[in-house]
């Protein structure tokens, strides 16, 4: 539960790391403080104005003259920030202490009650700011206004006020600080993903703290490796590729001279199926190779697909929804379509092609009414050099390669193929990609 509750970012999670000690300090130290003020300057103010009450009521007592008591009353109210008024008339009956409302009343009631000895009652009136204390007493009842800010101080919202103010600013501060070092550890995850679906990377420069720095050099090391093995590799297969393609040539001439020699035809198939052999094998060992991503609009490359094999003699079906445009390596791209619709044509008389966009993904799906795949073996479909049909007959298994380099080509685009069961009953070959 904790971990769900939890950021997954990095961004979130520094951020409490940084933010929460320091907010728990605060709030720890203002609990103590609002503790001690509570029971130690509340207290006292409270037993300063029980005090003074005190001092009133019992020099009311003494005095019996009317006049005497008029110019104590006056006196106290100039000097004890205190409102008094006598009432002879009202008798106060003692009864049992008032309920408190607030921790703070019952401080109050409690300071008060220790330091008169005498009946009295206290009513809390927000509205007025003010508590009204009535004091009984032998020359009758003694009213009482004590204003809020004589019995509470104001340090307790101050202090309030400073932690929240603090917590905030400690706040932006450590978002300023933390965005700008976690801004490059996205760039760099960035700069990975797009160099993974064959993107350029050549403004990606480390930026940030040390350790994300080497983390940019090794990126860029690591980039350099890549394409200098692909480079190598390309220049290799170019080589070995016109190597067996210069004897494939001159046996291709020889047999051409040979017309009467019975051999001649069964020879030739055999040179073609080489040939054919060979470009496979180059085909799916070059890859993507030197190819660029650029933006592109999948639904014209789909209809110049769909009409290259209407032009071989398939019957395809095309449906898009909506504009789809992707950043993609498009003769790649375009080379998986033609195997996926080569292996329609070859195995059903009828496919379709549909592409539509699914959230941040877009699905090109190529149906046919085939024989399909079996379940347990569509996985199996992909490794390379693996044929489903048993015979080694290039003209109907082929040399394996189709589907192992469709998966290869997309998955470098950053998405997927799948195969399942279209609703023809033949196979179905699902793309997804990046959108």
């Amino acid at each position: 539960m904790l971990k769900r509750l939890l950021p997954r970012s990095l961004f979130g999670r520094a951020i409490i790391i940084v933010v929460a000690p320091v907010v728990l300090l605060q709030v720890v130290a203002a609990v103590v403080f609002y503790d001690r003020h509570l029971d130690q300057i509340t207290r006292r103010l409270a037993r300063s104005v029980a005090g003074d009450i005190g001092f009133v009521a019992a020099a009311l007592t003494r005095e019996t003259d009317n006049l005497a008591r008029f110019h104590i009353l006056q006196s106290a109210n100039l000097r004890l920030n205190l409102s008094f008024t006598l009432d002879t008339k009202q008798k106060l009956k003692a009864g049992p202490l008032p309920n408190p409302g607030s921790p703070l009343e019952a401080l109050l009631i409690r300071t008060i009650d220790e330091g008169l000895e005498l009946a009295f009652t206290i009513q809390n009136r927000p509205e007025k700011k003010n508590y009204l204390i009535q004091v009984a007493f032998e020359g009758g009842v003694l009213r009482v206004l004590v204003p809020h800010n004589r019995i509470t101080s104001a340090t307790l919202g101050v202090l309030i006020l400073w932690i929240v103010g603090s917590s905030l600013l400690l706040l932006a501060i450590a978002i300023i600080f933390l965005r700008n070092q976690v801004r490059p550890i996205l760039r760099l995850a960035d700069a990975a993903d797009h160099f993974g679906r064959g993107q350029d990377v050549e403004d990606f420069k480390p930026s940030g703290a040390v350790e994300v720095r080497r983390a940019g050099d090794a990126f860029l090391r690591m980039r350099d490796r890549l394409d200098r093995h692909i480079r190598q590799r390309t220049e290799m297969l170019a080589g070995v590729s016109h190597d067996l393609r210069t004897p494939l040539t001159r046996l291709k001439l020889e047999l051409a001279m040979l017309h009467d020699v019975p051999a001649a035809t069964a020879m030739q198939a055999d040179v073609d199926e080489m040939d054919g052999m060979i470009e496979g094998y180059l085909a799916f060992a070059r890859g993507a190779a030197g190819e660029r991503a650029v933006d592109t609009d999948i639904n014209a490359l789909l209809a110049e697909a769909v009409s290259d094999a209407r032009r071989q003699g398939a019957v395809v079906d095309f449906a898009t929804n909506g504009d789809l445009q992707g950043r993609l390596q498009p003769l790649s791209l375009k080379r998986c379509l033609d195997n996926l619709l080569g292996n329609a044509q070859r195995y059903a008389e009828h496919c379709a092609v549909a592409a539509s966009r699914d959230g941040d993904m877009i699905e090109i799906t190529v149906d046919d009414d085939g024989p399909g795949i079996p379940e347990d073996e569509r996985e199996a479909a992909f490794r390379p050099f693996y044929r489903l049909e048993n015979s080694r007959n290039q003209g109907t298994g082929g040399v394996g390669l189709g589907l192992a380099i469709t998966r290869d080509t997309v998955r470098n685009h950053g998405g997927d193929v799948t195969l399942g069961e279209a609703p023809q009953g033949g196979l179905r070959a699902t793309i997804r990609l990046p959108a």
